[in-house]
């Protein structure tokens, strides 16, 4: 039987790595894009990669401002955060060339949210059978390239889009 190793789920799965305080606070302020991930700014939302993805190229879109209730997002915030979304399609579409999105927000721990106190948008590239056996019979998830090879990736395309409008 062939072995996978994935040793930086580990820290995920045993919480050694868990992030005092919010990611989607913290991040920003530290003014170190590439190490945390952050692809892009608006001027009030961010676009950054997800650590712990369901898929390669897995993003989220959060407002700036600390806010856990959807429903308390300012206009502004709101429609902000899902045109980025749609500027993430866009992007994964040309680097990834995925065969569909899940998009969605996990309101409160009971839903999933990682972070239940910080609002953030998903957007989940998805191809046809990256679904399979790995993540149920053996708590792996297979990535084909490291965050920071995504992150470049989807950098210089999200630039390209920049340049472009």
């Amino acid at each position: 039987m062939d072995q996978l190793f994935a040793p930086w789920r580990m820290a995920y799965i045993d919480g050694a790595d868990k992030q005092e305080g919010c990611i989607f606070c913290d991040f920003p302020k530290a003014n170190e894009d590439r190490k945390r991930l952050i692809l892009a700014r608006g001027e009030l939302v961010f676009v950054i990669l997800n650590a712990f993805p369901y898929n390669p190229g897995h993003l989220m879109v959060a407002p700036f401002r600390h806010e856990g209730d959807y429903e308390n997002l300012k206009d502004e915030e709101c429609l902000e955060m899902h045109r980025f979304g749609q500027r993430c399609v866009a992007v994964l579409k040309e680097a990834m060339n995925p065969q569909g999105f899940n998009m969605g927000i996990n309101i409160g721990k009971t839903a999933g949210a990682g972070f239940a106190g910080h609002v953030h948008l998903h957007i989940v590239p998805r191809w046809n059978g990256d679904t399979n056996f790995m993540p149920v019979i053996a708590g792996t998830k297979v990535l084909p390239a490291s965050l920071q090879e995504t992150w470049e990736s989807l950098k210089k395309v999200w630039e390209a889009h920049d340049r472009r409008r």
